[in-house]
């Protein structure tokens, strides 16, 4: 039950940040989940652990590294969108 329920929250701090941002997640329901997860690991790396605690996840240091995230995927699929499109 633990396992689902860091599941469902490492979602919402995906859904979150890409709603904060205003952009999907690429990959759905399963991409707002890996960006949540990453995040939450970016997030601790960069800003430590504090804040509420909730289903093994630092909100506010997850969010933020999920918003991190989502920035950097965005501008690297951007990145290869645009080298794509210059080559035909």
């Amino acid at each position: 039950m633990e396992f689902l329920w860091s599941l469902i929250i490492g979602g919402i701090i995906g859904w979150l940040a890409g709603l904060i941002l205003g952009r999907d997640v690429p990959g759905g329901v399963i991409g707002n989940i890996i960006a949540g997860f990453i995040g939450a690991w970016l997030g601790g790396l960069i800003f430590g652990s504090w804040g509420p605690d909730v289903g093994g996840f630092a909100i506010i240091p997850a969010l933020l590294g999920a918003i991190i995230l989502i920035l950097i995927v965005s501008f690297i699929m951007k990145a290869v969108r645009g080298r794509s499109h210059n080559n035909h």
